[in-house]
């Protein structure tokens, strides 16, 4: 039987997963089950580069544990885990940390927006975040890491890091490539759509997050913007409003923007966001609420992540021990 490949991927629990998060990222991996090995992790050791509150930190990452199942991510299929559990991402971290130059992390983009927004907390740990993503990725030798586009960046040190180690010490590490959704990968902002619809600002009322009530979701498409000119057709630049509409209800009911222009031709906006907040509702509803019965169930939830941190770890061990024999640290 062909091996399957390894696809590896997370999300910090910084904030609510929105709808953004669901067709741009988790929708897209509930699909890759059949053909890859998954490996998919809450990643809260990347949330304490920005300060967070305790209590809302362990909620948010049950929350999202119970929200990657409802959307999909059958536990039986994929391991889901929590990053802290897994003890070797923290010490190939630092590892790698003394392999990524000053220079390349202080190129990052997401380091310079990250600082420009947390002025008074420029922390190391905002700073060396390209490491510990690099060691997330190579401990568990994947083919593919799926990726927003804004991320690219971070998978091409990861690859350059991971060259520079093989250069040194053989063929440690292998080479993993990005893999990029052709299709919703970039659902943007409702009340700023040049923006990525954002689950980090709490106050933002341009994101749908998975778990908003019916008239809550209704109310954000209501007050999203579009443009003067009342017509629905397809133009990310010159129309951005009405293009981010577009793609979500592409992504919600299958429908193509031909299809979509075709249907609403002459129908105003109004009719046409009020038709987008429906599809959106019955697209969240079962997500909403299997995830409330699994909050509910904790005990299941407890054994999702450990078993998932067991798999995981032994996976990470493996590599983590050949790199700490590589580089010259006596065998526990």
């Amino acid at each position: 039987m062909e091996q399957k490949g390894i696809m590896l991927s997370g999300i910090k629990p910084s904030g609510e997963l929105t709808l953004g998060s669901y067709l741009g990222a988790i929708k897209n991996w509930a699909e890759r089950a059949d053909q890859f090995e998954c490996y998919y992790f809450m990643a809260d050791l990347h949330a304490i580069t920005v300060r967070q509150k305790p209590a809302d930190l362990r909620r948010r990452t049950l929350e999202q544990l119970a929200q990657y199942i409802a959307c999909g991510l059958d536990p039986e299929r994929n391991t889901l885990f929590i990053q802290s559990h897994v003890p070797q991402h923290a010490e190939l971290g630092w590892v790698l940390n003394c392999y990524a130059m000053f220079g390349e992390l202080s190129r990052m983009t997401q380091f310079k927006d990250k600082s420009a927004k947390n002025a008074d907390n420029i922390n190391g740990g905002l700073f060396t975040y390209p490491s510990l993503m690099a060691a997330d990725i190579l401990l568990y030798q994947p083919d593919y890491v799926p990726v927003g586009e804004d991320q690219k960046q971070h998978v091409e040190l990861t690859r350059t890091i991971a060259r520079r180690f093989n250069n040194l010490y053989g063929e440690v590490f292998k080479m993993p490539e990005p893999y990029v959704p052709k299709v919703g990968a970039r659902i943007m902002s409702l009340t700023d759509p040049t923006s990525k619809m954002s689950k980090s600002e709490d106050a933002d009322t341009g994101r749908v997050c998975l778990m908003d009530r019916p008239e809550d979701i209704m109310r954000a498409f209501k007050r999203a913007v579009t443009d003067s000119e009342n017509t629905i057709r397809f133009d990310r630049e010159n129309k951005p409003g009405i293009s981010n509409l577009m793609t979500i209800y592409s992504a919600a009911t299958g429908r193509s923007y031909e299809e979509i222009t075709r249907e609403f031709d002459g129908r105003g906006y109004g009719v046409f966001k009020t038709a987008v907040g429906e599809s959106v509702v019955e697209l969240l509803r079962p997500i909403r609420e299997q995830s409330e019965r699994l909050l509910a169930d904790k005990g299941y939830l407890e054994s999702v992540y450990r078993a998932g941190a067991e798999k995981a770890g032994h996976i990470a061990n493996k590599t983590l021990r050949k790199v700490y024999k590589k580089v010259g640290f006596v065998a526990r």
